[in-house]
C-alpha cells in the first residue's frame, strides 16, 4: 500500500468545522421568498389541504404573518390572491380595490422596508382558470396582454416593490414593462417566469389559489418538460424585453435548466420550489418515512448550488428556524 498515489480528499471532510471551513454553497433565510395567499372576508386562516401547513388568509391576520417572516430573517414575500369573485376576463386582477391590492397596500403600510413581490396572472381570477382571455375556446395572447399590463400597473400602484408575471403569453415582459413605464413606474422591476413548465408538480397549489383550469389544460402556453434548449429562447425573449430576474418553475426537476440559465445570462436567477415539491416531502415526513428538516435543506441548497440566487418556498419559516439553530 506505500506504493500507491492517490489524492486524500477526507481531509477536508474530518470535522463539522473543517467541513464548514471549505463549504461552497449556503443557505440564508434571505434567500428565501415565501408564498402568501390572501382571501376576502374576516377571521379567515383556512388551511390548504393538500399543503400541510400552507393557510389561506384573510387581511386581519396579515400583519402576523408577515411580522413572523420578518423575525426569521425573511425579508420578501410573494403575494396571491383568492378573489370572491370571478368574470371572464379576470377583472378583480387588476381592480385598484382587488385583494391582493388591499394586502399590498396593508403590507407595505405597516412594514415598509419588506420586499412585496406581487404574482401577475389571471388564472386565479378568471371563471375558466386560464390566464388568458377566452375566444372559441382558445387563449388568445395579445388581448390578454393588455390585462396583464394593466394588473401589473394597479399592483405597483399599491407599492408592490416587483411584480412576477407568471402567464407564460408571448411578450408578457414587454407589455408589462411598457405599461409600467407609461405609469411612472420606471423603477419597478420584473421578476419574470421566464421558464415556466407545464408541470404535474403545480397540483397542490390549484387547490391553494383556487386557480383550476375548467376545461383543458396550460400547454399550449406553458413549457413540454421535455426541452432544455427551449428554456434557453424564453428566458432570451425576457431579457430582451426588460426582465430584471429569471424564475425557473418548478425548481427541483429542473435544476439542469437553472444551471443553463445561470450560465448563459447575467441576471439574478430565481427557483420555484412548487407545492407539489414541497407537498411530497410534507407527507413522507408526516409519515416517518424521511427526516423533514434534512431532506428540506439539502433540497434547498441543490437549487443554490444549481445557480438560484433566491428561493420561492414555501418551506421558508421553517428552514430559516432551522438555520438559525445551527
Amino acid at each position: 500500500m506505500k506504493d500507491l498515489q492517490f489524492t486524500r480528499h477526507r481531509r477536508l471532510r474530518n470535522s463539522v468545522n473543517m467541513r464548514a471551513l471549505v463549504r461552497e454553497t449556503h443557505l440564508h433565510p434571505e434567500d428565501f421568498i415565501y408564498p402568501i395567499f390572501i382571501v376576502e372576508g374576516e377571521q379567515k386562516r383556512n388551511a390548504v389541504k393538500s399543503m400541510p401547513g400552507v393557510d389561506q388568509i384573510s387581511l386581519d391576520y396579515l400583519n402576523d404573518e408577515i411580522q413572523e417572516l420578518v423575525d426569521l430573517g425573511i425579508k420578501s414575500a410573494m403575494v396571491f390572491g383568492v378573489p370572491a369573485e370571478k368574470d371572464a376576463v379576470g377583472s378583480q386582477a387588476y381592480h385598484d380595490h382587488g385583494i391582493v391590492q388591499k394586502g399590498i397596500r396593508q403590507i407595505k403600510e405597516n412594514f415598509p422596508d419588506f420586499v412585496v413581490i406581487a404574482d401577475t396572472c389571471l388564472c386565479q381570477y378568471t371563471d375558466h382558470g386560464h390566464c388568458g382571455v377566452i375566444e372559441d375556446g382558445k387563449i388568445l395572447n395579445d388581448p390578454s396582454l393588455d390585462l396583464l399590463a394593466r394588473t401589473a400597473v394597479s399592483q405597483a400602484k399599491a407599492g408592490a416593490d416587483i411584480i412576477a408575471p407568471s402567464n407564460m403569453m408571448d411578450g408578457f415582459v414587454a407589455a408589462i414593462r411598457h405599461g409600467l413605464d407609461e405609469a411612472g413606474f420606471e423603477d419597478v422591476p420584473v421578476m419574470s417566469y421566464a421558464v415556466k413548465y407545464a408541470s404535474a408538480f403545480y397540483g397542490p397549489f390549484r387547490d391553494a389559489a383556487h386557480s383550476s383550469p375548467q376545461f383543458g389544460d396550460r400547454k399550449t402556453y406553458q413549457m413540454d418538460p421535455a426541452n432544455r434548449l427551449e428554456a434557453l429562447r424564453e428566458a432570451e425573449s425576457d431579457v430582451e424585453e426588460g426582465a430584471d430576474f429569471l424564475i425557473v418553475k418548478p425548481a427541483l426537476s429542473y435544476l439542469d435548466i437553472m444551471r443553463d440559465v445561470k450560465n448563459t445570462f447575467n441576471l439574478p436567477v430565481v427557483a420555484y420550489n412548487v407545492s407539489g415539491e414541497y407537498s411530497m416531502i410534507k407527507a413522507a415526513a408526516q409519515n416517518g418515512w424521511v427526516n423533514e428538516k434534512e431532506i428540506v435543506l439539502e433540497k434547498l441548497i441543490s437549487m443554490k448550488r444549481a445557480g438560484a440566487d433566491l428561493i420561492v418556498t414555501y418551506h421558508a419559516k421553517d428552514a430559516a428556524r432551522w438555520l438559525s439553530d445551527k
